[in-house]
């Protein structure tokens, strides 16, 4: 084997350039900095370099703040016009960005702590809003649930898992997050719930969000939350819990239809929601299944198992009721997501407020990749909307690259045959960037439409998209030979 060394610097991560050129022209930059205002001077880290080198780290596979030094630093401070902070630059502007705990207390005269972090959580939905994932006037469909954060900081209690942690509570649209607010571990899900979700539907109403249906599950089903649920949304779905009175009313059920949901049969009924709201004409979906066990059930003396769903939902049928209920899943997913791609399972700083503001930074990491993974999909083959964190960094971060600087603009040499050069922004500037890529002909720019060619038909937004690769590419001819 034959070794050559080349001296000049050749960045593993390129492909971080088009997320970055993205970035700043299309907006964020200036949403970020408008939001939350000035941090310091001109000579120094804005609000914005901040948050976009965190991102960064994370898209190019790294998994701590710490990484911008030892790994990735030299490769980001290559980008033209590119500010780096440092690890210690970051973690102090997302104190920086943090708020002050609020103390609730009990009926019991327990004080537990929440974070209410309204700022970032504006900024969440406005870039939402300015990445068109989310458009004013629109409803759509509202997932809320808490999840249990194990970690070992300071001021984290012991959860109802027996570990140590946060219980935040996070609201999504989709897959997108669009609220979260933290409590101490040892808080109870309902306390103060009612409270949490009036926040983030008004934050929501505030940015010309509307609520079509609400999905929660029996962490949600109490008379006071259930009242700001029906208030905030036209149609709600909650998990019932199990109680005496409840059975009660379902063991007076004579009349059951066998479903078939998910290759699994089931018996389902309705009846009107006798428990509390019943001048409110509520309908409890009730579903059973014969238990693995012949063990008799001392409430309903039967082998069944029972799961009900309340709602205001008397059009649609019932499996159409527990088919959309348990679409909720999704909600579980974006916890998995978050906490092994986005860095929520390894939180960087000591106190609730602080880690509220970076888990509030990495959803917007997420959603803003979410927005940019969908347009990479339409112009290579080998990645999808869906595609997770890992993959994309394998598949369109990873590839070999570098700058130069000549003719008076920079331009960036890839190594590789993909087709990043439709990815380039339609606006001409001072500096604009070129890509050279190898033996790209006009034969190429036909393939290209071809291959192509049946994207459109997929879905408006991919129409949309393709027609705005299309008009670049012709209009600025950034294809060359």
């Amino acid at each position: 084997m034959k070794l050559q060394k080349i001296l000049t610097q050749v960045s593993p991560f390129a492909g971080i350039n088009f997320i970055n050129e993205d970035y700043d022209k299309s907006g964020f930059t200036q949403l970020i900095d408008s939001q939350l205002g000035t941090r310091c001077k001109p000579i120094g880290f804005s609000y914005s370099d901040i948050v976009k080198n965190l991102m960064n780290i994370f898209y190019c596979g790294g998994d701590c703040a710490e990484d911008i030094q030892s790994h990735l630093g030299e490769d980001l401070k290559s980008i033209p016009g590119n500010l780096v902070p440092s690890a210690d630059t970051i973690l102090r502007g997302i104190k920086e960005l943090s708020t002050e705990n609020t103390s609730y207390e009990s009926i019991n005269n327990i004080k537990y702590n929440f974070n209410i972090n309204k700022k970032l959580n504006d900024l969440s939905i406005k870039s939402l809003l300015l990445t068109k994932q989310l458009e004013k006037g629109f409803f759509y469909d509202y997932d809320y649930d808490n999840q249990i954060l194990p970690t070992e900081k300071y001021d984290t209690k012991k959860t109802y898992k027996k570990l140590n942690g946060y219980f935040p509570g996070v609201a999504t649209i989709g897959n997108k997050i669009v609220y979260i607010e933290n409590r101490d571990g040892n808080a109870n899900v309902k306390f103060e719930q009612a409270a949490t979700l009036t926040r983030s539907y008004n934050l929501l109403a505030d940015n010309g969000i509307r609520i079509f249906r609400s999905r929660m599950d029996a962490g949600s089903y109490s008379k006071e939350i259930i009242k700001v649920v029906a208030k905030n949304s036209k149609l709600f779905y909650i998990r019932a819990n199990k109680s005496a009175e409840l059975y009660r009313q379902v063991s007076n059920i004579d009349t059951w239809v066998e479903v078939e949901i998910n290759f699994k049969k089931y018996e389902v009924a309705s009846i009107l929601f006798e428990q509390f709201f019943k001048e409110e004409n509520y309908r409890l979906v009730v579903m059973r299944e014969k238990g693995a066990s012949a063990q008799l059930d001392l409430f309903t003396g039967d082998t069944f198992i029972y799961r009900s769903i309340l709602t205001n939902d008397w059009k649609n049928s019932e499996k159409e009721i527990i088919e959309y209920y348990n679409q909720r899943g999704t909600i579980e997913k974006e916890f998995d997501v978050m906490n092994n791609d986005f860095g929520w399972k390894h939180l960087p700083c000591s106190f609730m407020n602080e880690n509220t503001a970076y888990m509030i930074i990495m959803a917007m990491a997420k959603n803003y990749y979410n927005y940019y993974v969908a347009k990479v999909a339409i112009v290579f083959e080998n990645i999808k909307p869906t595609t997770r964190l890992k993959r994309f960094i394998f598949r369109f971060i990873s590839v070999a690259g570098k700058w130069r600087y000549a003719g008076r603009q920079w331009i960036l040499t890839l190594f590789t045959k993909q087709p990043y050069e439709l990815l380039i922004w339609n606006k001409t500037t001072n500096n604009q960037i070129k890509v050279i890529d190898y033996k790209i002909t006009m034969l190429n720019l036909f393939t290209t439409t071809r291959l192509y060619g049946w994207i459109p038909t997929v879905c408006k937004v991919q129409k949309l998209m393709f027609a705005w690769i299309i008009k670049t590419r012709d209009k600025n001819n950034y294809l060359r030979k």
